[in-house]
C-alpha cells in the first residue's frame, strides 16, 4: 500500500517536469454554497490535466532496461497525454490505446507527443485488453492509468500542494474514476490536514467506487455512455479501494445535467474550460450534493480540461436555452408581403436577437392565408423571452407562444 513517504518521493522525483498548479478563488461558488470555495486547477497542468503528475512519477522510476523495452498504456485520454508527454521526455517508446470514440483533442494531443495511438473498441475496457495484446506481443511494460502505486503516489502530490497552498481547508472534493486521484490526494492531505473531510464524487450512470465500498470490494459495472469519460471506469482499482476506505469520508453521485451546467460555469464565471470529468467535482457543488458546507473552507479539483470543441459547443448552447437567453418561439403571421418583417421587427424593438427562423407554408398549420413561423432568438433570460411574448401578442400575433427556453 502506497505510504506518505511515497508521495513526497514522488513530488521530489517530479520536480521540473509538472507545474504546481494555481488555486483560485470561485466567488459564485461561494455565494452559492453558502462556503469559502477554491479550486485546484488541475486543468491547467502541462497535459491538462493531473494525469502527468503519476505517469511521471511512474516512467521516472523505470530502470535503463524497462525503458528499453518501451511503454504500452489503455487510455480515455489524459493518462494518454502524460504517459505520452513523459516518453518523449524520458526517450521512451509509447503506445497508447484508445477507444474509437476518443475526443478528438485528446488523440490529436498524444500524437503530438510522439506516441503511437492505436484506437480499438468502444470503452476503456476494449482498449485496455488491446493494450494488454499488445504488451504481449512487443514485450512492452504496461502502465496502469489508476491501478499502480507509483501512479497513485504521483498524483497524491496533488494533496501536498493543496496543503502548502490552503493549509486551513475544511473540505476536498474530488471527481473519481478508478481511484488513482483521490486515494493519493487524500492520503497526503490528510496526513498533513487530519481533520479535512474528503468527498469523492463520481457520475451517477457509472459509480465503480461507490459500488466497491458497498461490497467491500472492486466489482465491474455495465458498460454505459457520459459526458464524464475521463471516470467512466467500470471497475475501482484494487490498490485504490483500500486507500479510499480509509481515507475518504463520502461519495457522492452527480448527473450528466449538473455537470452540463458545471462546464458552462466554470467558462462563464472562472474563466477556465474543464472537461466532464474535470467539472464533476464542481457540479457536485452546484447541485447541492455535498452537505454541511456553510461557513466551511472547501477545495475542489478541477482535475482536467481537454475537451472537445465541439461536445463544448453543444454544452454552451444547451445551458444558454436552459438559463432562456436562447429561447425558440413560435408564432402565426399573415401570410402577406411584409408580414415577417413587421413580426421580426418588434422582436428587434424589445431587443431580441434573431439567429434563425424557419418559415414554411407546405407543412404550415393554421388557415389558408397565414403562415407559422419559428424563431430562435438569443435574449437575456426567461423573463425578457416573457416579454417579447407579451409584446407580440399586444401586436395582434395572439397565437405567439414559447417553443423551447
Amino acid at each position: 500500500m502506497v505510504e506518505f513517504s511515497d508521495i513526497e518521493d514522488a513530488r521530489a522525483r517530479l520536480a521540473g517536469s509538472v507545474r504546481t498548479t494555481p488555486c483560485d478563488a470561485a466567488e459564485a461558488l461561494s455565494t452559492h454554497t453558502g462556503a469559502r470555495v477554491i479550486l485546484k486547477l488541475e486543468n491547467l497542468q502541462v497535459t491538462g490535466s493531473f494525469k502527468a503528475r503519476g505517469a511521471g512519477n511512474k516512467l521516472e522510476k523505470l530502470g535503463t532496461a524497462e525503458r528499453a523495452r518501451g511503454v504500452v498504456c489503455a487510455s480515455a485520454g489524459n493518462h494518454a497525454q502524460g504517459v505520452a508527454y513523459h516518453a518523449a521526455r524520458l526517450g521512451i517508446a509509447a503506445t497508447i490505446v484508445m477507444p474509437v470514440g476518443t475526443p478528438l483533442i485528446k488523440v490529436a494531443r498524444t500524437q503530438a507527443f510522439g506516441a503511437e495511438v492505436v484506437l480499438a473498441g468502444e470503452n476503456y475496457d476494449d482498449a485496455y485488453e488491446e493494450a494488454l495484446r499488445i504488451e504481449r506481443e512487443r514485450g512492452a511494460l504496461y502502465v496502469h492509468a489508476y491501478d499502480d502505486d507509483a501512479i497513485i503516489a504521483g498524483q497524491g502530490t496533488v494533496g501536498l500542494e493543496i496543503a502548502a497552498q490552503v493549509p486551513d481547508v475544511d473540505v476536498l472534493v474530488v471527481p473519481v474514476g478508478g481511484g488513482g486521484l483521490i486515494s493519493g490526494t487524500a492520503l497526503a492531505l490528510k496526513t498533513l490536514v487530519p481533520g479535512v473531510r474528503v468527498v469523492g464524487v463520481q457520475v451517477a450512470s457509472l459509480p465503480s467506487m461507490k459500488a466497491a465500498l458497498e461490497a467491500g470490494k472492486p466489482v465491474k459495472l455495465p458498460p454505459t455512455r457520459t459526458l464524464a469519460e475521463g471516470i467512466a471506469l467500470r471497475k475501482a482499482g484494487e490498490r485504490c479501494v483500500p486507500l479510499v476506505q480509509r481515507y475518504v469520508d463520502d461519495i457522492v453521485l452527480v448527473e450528466d445535467e449538473d455537470i452540463a451546467r458545471a462546464i458552462l460555469h466554470l467558462l462563464e464565471q472562472q474563466k477556465t474550460v474543464a472537461e466532464g470529468a474535470g467539472a464533476a467535482g464542481v457540479a457536485a457543488l452546484l447541485a447541492d450534493k455535498v452537505s454541511g458546507l456553510a461557513g466551511k473552507r472547501v477545495v475542489a479539483l478541477v482535475c482536467g480540461g481537454n475537451i472537445d470543441v465541439s461536445v463544448l459547443s453543444r454544452i454552451i448552447e444547451r445551458g444558454l436555452v436552459e438559463s432562456g437567453r436562447l429561447g425558440r418561439l413560435e408564432v402565426t403571421i399573415p401570410d402577406r408581403p411584409g408580414g415577417l418583417a413587421e413580426m421580426l421587427g418588434e422582436v428587434a424593438r424589445q431587443r431580441g436577437n434573431v439567429v434563425e427562423v424557419q418559415h414554411e407554408r407546405a407543412f404550415a398549420r393554421g388557415t389558408f392565408g397565414t403562415v407559422v413561423v419559428q424563431v430562435v432568438v438569443e435574449t437575456r433570460g426567461h423573463e425578457h423571452v416573457r416579454d417579447i411574448v407579451g409584446a407580440l401578442e399586444k401586436k395582434g400575433y395572439g397565437s405567439a407562444r414559447v417553443l423551447a427556453q
